[in-house]
């Protein structure tokens, strides 16, 4: 399994703060299936948001993620 946490507008967006998935896919199969799963206002966010995987930034969207491991959804923040 892996667990999906859900932060600010993600969150929103999601309607919950975390869920988990079966694992088996990488994060751009993961994202096509949140977004699937969840409707059009959480597929904009995930769009731009950056993502942690197991607290180190994902950058290699293709690359399978890792069994038990936690995913943070990041939309972008405003402010400083």
């Amino acid at each position: 399994m892996l667990t999906v946490r859900y932060f600010a507008g993600a969150r929103a967006a999601a309607g919950r703060s975390a869920e988990t998935v079966p694992a088996g896919r990488s994060l751009d199969e993961l994202t096509a299936e949140l977004a699937q799963r969840h409707g059009n206002s959480l597929a904009r966010v995930l769009t731009a948001a950056s993502f942690l995987v197991d607290g180190v930034a994902c950058h290699d969207r293709s690359t399978p993620l890792p069994a038990g491991a936690t995913i943070d959804v990041l939309p972008p923040f405003a402010g400083g």
